[in-house]
């Protein structure tokens, strides 16, 4: 064992260990097995990782040795005690990252009007930002001749289609003959190619072109991704020019640069490590990130997940995140796989389980014979919807499987010793072959793989799980129903209503359950070649039995990286999606964070016309009401298959079972169950595709970066030089006064708004396009932008006059205090309805200080540090509810918002409150955790609510006026 006076220094010094490879490189390590304490080898995995990360970075300020004890007595110290957590890296995706790469510069400059150097300002954390978050769907196969209209603005033609995108090998035509129309490889030239399933795949490798599959010859790239990607850089180039000044100016990040893949994707096939090299040691890979489906990292046995832009930023300059020591739940996976299950029917079955079993806040780990059913990226897929179950991560621990996957992606053998034997040596590593070393854990739920059957979910919210069996009968049951969660409260006589329209010179149909927008996008699904290939190869039969997609129907598919398209070009399934509609868009999110391009007017009319529930179809994981597109009542998530299944029915009002997926060019009806692949013949192209070669591929992509990228040119110096004039970046006003203060009471506050049950983040901060009557837009056109020009609330989410004023602009807000849905708000000292922005910013005028009334679970959904910033920066000091989902509370106290909870038992409604009281809101100096206050309104109520400070930590950020200003002061000192 390596010795040194450092090390000795350290206080787990004599538990450092080496370990020598074949090549006889040593390696040192903390081994928790030298603590020679039986309680070790009984944690869960997960909490083993956290035990090490605490050994490790102990230093008796931000880590003690009585941290180290708690996680190792973890069975006695579970949902009790509060621990930190240093991971090893930070990932950022850019709609959440620019906030906190902005914050970052404005903390130089904040520390250079102080007379210090503003290089100290660094991420002490290694941090990736991955630009993915940006692109949007302005072309599409069916709308390829309409000029985009991200502003939701008059669009103006873009005139026809231009042939080849780049020159082709055989000649000037030959693109053109080749990128026909949907539903046909030429527009003649092609008709006597040869088909059949004999027919080799062709396979695109980087930097060579495109083959037809029908003739094996050069053809030009999808014209539809590359429009979508230019309009996507073009758009973006001052963003784009904000993260190049990062990548060079701050020590420790690394800039992945768009059109490469999703920040999930890039995180699982290229950044994940499992285990670290640094400072002379290996220990376990681990990450938190800006997005809460960070959390699919851990189907590789990488501890991760989601925390807000504010505390990634904390994480960043060295402190670590602080967290309740959870309970973990063991989920026990028994049985065989059903052969029409895929990954997505057994991630929404084990959704609806741990559901039910309320384990918001807790850990949940995998374990038991089925696991090894499992590929990495059905675990994968399983990890990334754990959000959707409150739970904090859903961890598989490294077993033989994620060892084969690695293998595939291109570890080296020497690579994979190390991680094999560090891993076995500080008992990391899983096997199933004695239950007796199942680790102890608070709770088991067993799953028995064999009873999942497929789901999909909706239509207003992911955890409402439908079987597909039963969709049909579900859909109308949802038509009766009052409006709520599932119903539409649509009259009996008007249930069969149908609409017709034409579209390009023909007439179609339209009625309820219609589907418009049918979605294979990125993130959730398309990390599993099994899914993504059954997809392809059900587009595939599909085709060759005549059947085609109503061409109105707004069909795209946005890989979560390049790996994907390569494998579904070499697979030869690619041609037959496109000839569906389903033609590659480009990389990264797009439909799921509701960066849908306009459905065609005349579909928008016969909607209107006909107050048609019509539906959208996605592959994704957020489908709330409104968020796909405004005039979609009706969303549900569903795997790739399926997504193409509903396509091509063109309803989700269909039995599969019973009714006929189409009628095939012969005449004879199909049935899903016809068209529908094996696993068998799944597995089959799968291990004849997704090789190495095609993981180097994607590295050398990533690490070479486009063109666009390469060529754009960014300022230079350490201070970032803020163009006054940007309507994309500008610096925050959260440093603008550094004095401490104390928390204080608040006298006469009134309410800003007064909200129900389940207000989602994105009801708070909404994702999507700007429209042109929201406060956002007001101020985007006093600065002469046209709404073309307006892009989204998430590409400007580094302007704080943006972001602001988008503050509770969803078109979904349900404020009491208007009595109907919209972004608006009741001023109620002049009785005025204004838009939430005015309102709050006459009461900022006025001096009155803001809260906000509301029920429970509020702050649902994704992680958004705005949904905190926002309401922050119009005034908001505190949030009175009946309880708060966990991450958006920590978010409201690292920002300064006092979250503060009703009594049990009561509730806005049953204290008779209106939301036009003024509220006073009495804040002793020294206010310690869960303390107690007193709530006075002007009608002479009184109330007590309980200030939801969890530990020292959140009073000290609270006093300081949240954790960016701590940081910066403690830097000052």
């Amino acid at each position: 064992m390596a010795s040194t006076s450092s090390h000795q220094e350290h206080p787990f010094g004599h538990l450092i260990d080496t370990l020598q490879t074949e090549k006889n490189e040593v390696r040192k390590y903390f081994n928790p097995l030298k603590l020679e304490d039986t309680k070790y080898e009984k944690l869960p995995f997960a909490i083993r990782v956290l035990l090490e990360a605490a050994i490790r970075k102990c230093d008796g300020f931000y880590v003690k040795k009585e941290d180290v004890q708690n996680i190792l007595n973890w069975e006695e110290c579970q949902n009790e005690a509060e621990v930190p957590f240093s991971p090893a890296r930070v990932l950022l995706q850019d709609f959440t990252g620019i906030p906190a790469m902005v914050d970052l510069a404005a903390m130089r400059d904040a520390v250079a009007e102080h007379g210090l150097d503003p290089t100290l300002i660094n991420p002490k954390c290694p941090t990736d930002l991955i630009v993915d978050h940006s692109l949007q769907i302005d072309f599409n196969k069916c709308a390829i001749q309409n000029a985009p209209n991200p502003g939701g603005g008059d669009g103006q033609g873009a005139g026809p289609r231009s042939g080849s995108a780049r020159p082709s090998s055989r000649g000037p035509h030959h693109g053109a003959q080749c990128g026909g129309q949907r539903g046909s490889c030429a527009k003649g030239s092609c008709s006597d190619a040869p088909s059949g399933p004999g027919r080799t795949p062709a396979v695109q490798i980087e930097n060579t072109p495109l083959l037809c599959p029908f003739h094996l010859q050069p053809v030009s790239e999808q014209e539809t991704a590359l429009k979508s990607q230019e309009m996507e850089l073009v758009r973006n180039k001052e963003r784009l020019q904000f993260f190049k000044w990062c990548s060079k100016a701050f020590k420790n990040v690394s800039v992945v640069p768009p059109d490469t893949g999703s920040v999930h994707q890039v995180n699982l096939e290229y950044l994940s490590r499992v285990v670290q090299e640094g400072d002379g040691f290996i220990y376990p890979d681990s990450v938190v990130g800006t997005d809460s489906h960070t959390t699919m990292i851990n189907g590789l046995g990488v501890l991760g997940w989601g925390v807000g832009g504010i505390e990634t930023e904390a994480v960043m300059l060295g402190q670590p995140v602080s967290l309740t020591l959870p309970q973990v739940v063991g989920c026990k996976l028994v049985g065989s796989i059903s052969t029409l299950a895929t990954s997505i029917d057994i991630v929404l079955g084990i959704t609806k389980l741990l559901r039910q079993t309320a384990i918001a806040g807790r850990f949940v780990e995998f374990f038991g014979p089925g696991v090894s059913q499992l590929s990495a990226a059905d675990r994968t897929t399983i990890a990334n919807m754990c959000p959707e179950y409150n739970a904090t991560v859903s961890f598989f621990p490294v077993d033989d499987a994620t060892l084969e996957h690695f293998k595939q992606t291109n570890f080296t053998e020497e690579r994979l010793e190390v991680l094999e034997t560090y891993l076995k040596a500080v008992k990391l590593f899983q096997s199933y072959d004695d239950q007796a070393d199942d680790p102890q854990y608070s709770e088991v739920i067993e799953v028995n793989l064999s009873s999942i059957v497929p789901y999909v979910s909706g239509p207003k919210r992911p955890q409402d799980r439908v079987p597909v069996s039963c969709m049909k009968e579900d859909f109308l049951t949802c038509l009766r129903e009052k409006v709520g969660f599932k119903g539409f409260h649509i009259p009996s006589e008007k249930q069969d209503a149908t609409v017709p329209f034409l579209h390009e010179g023909t007439k179609y149909m339209l009625s309820h359950g219609s589907v418009v927008i049918a979605a294979v996008i990125s993130c959730t699904n398309n990390c599993n070649p099994s899914v993504m290939l059954t997809a392809g190869l059900l587009a595939k039969k599909a085709v060759e039995a005549g059947l085609t997609v109503k061409p109105y129907i707004r069909t795209s598919l946005a890989p979560g990286s390049g790996m994907v398209t390569h494998y579904l070009n070499a697979s030869g399934v690619l041609p037959y999606l496109s000839q569906l509609g389903f033609e590659v868009i480009g990389y990264g999110c797009a439909t799921c964070v509701g960066n849908t391009a306009p459905l065609p007017q005349s579909v928008v009319d016969a909607i209107t016309q006909g107050d048609l529930v019509a539906c959208g179809v996605l592959s994704g994981n957020r489908h709330f009401e409104g968020r796909l597109c405004d005039c979609v009542r009706a969303n549900y998530l569903a795997s790739p298959p399926l997504v193409v299944a509903y396509a091509i029915a063109g309803t989700i009002g269909i039995d599969f079972e019973k009714d006929p997926l189409g009628v095939g060019a012969d005449g004879t009806e199909l049935f899903l169950k016809d068209l529908w692949p094996s696993k068998e013949e799944v597995h089959r192209v799968e291990e004849s595709t997704v090789v190495a070669s095609i993981f180097r591929e994607l590295r050398s992509r990533i690490q070479k970066g486009s063109s666009f990228w390469n060529n754009t040119d960014a300022p230079d110096g350490v201070l970032f030089p803020w163009d006054p004039k940007s309507t994309y970046i500008r610096c925050p006003p959260f440093f603008s006064r550094l004095e401490v203060s104390g928390p204080g009471s608040m006298e006469n506050a009134h309410a800003l708004l007064f909200l129900g049950d389940k207000v989602t983040t994105d009801h708070i901060s909404p994702a999507g396009s700007i429209s042109r009557v929201s406060a956002a837009a007001k101020y985007l056109q006093s600065k002469r932008l046209t709404p073309r020009e307006f892009n989204s609330y998430g590409a400007r989410r580094g302007n704080d006059a943006v972001m602001t004023r988008g503050t509770f602009a969803s078109i979904k807000l349900q404020n009491r205090l208007v009595g109907k849905t919209g972004p608006k708000t009741l001023h109620v000292p002049s009785g005025q309805m204004l838009d939430v922005f005015e309102a709050a910013e006459r009461y900022q005028r006025d001096g009155v200080p803001l809260i906000i009334l509301a029920g429970k679970e509020y702050g649902s959904g994704s992680s958004r540090d705005w949904a905190a910033k926002g309401p922050y920066l119009l005034g908001v000091r505190a949030v009175i509810a009946e309880s708060f989902a966990k991450m958006h509370k920590n978010h409201l106290v690292s920002i300064g918002i006092a979250p503060l909870q009703f009594l049990p038992g009561q509730s806005a409604d049953s204290l008779q409150l209106s939301g036009k009281e003024r509220f006073s809101i009495f804040m002793p100096e020294q206010i310690t955790t869960h303390q107690e206050l007193t709530v006075q309104t002007s009608t002479g109520k009184s109330f007590t609510v309980v200030a939801l400070f969890e530990n020292e930590v959140d009073v000290t950020f609270y006093k300081h006026g949240g954790v960016l200003k701590h940081v910066v002061r403690r830097m000052l000192q």
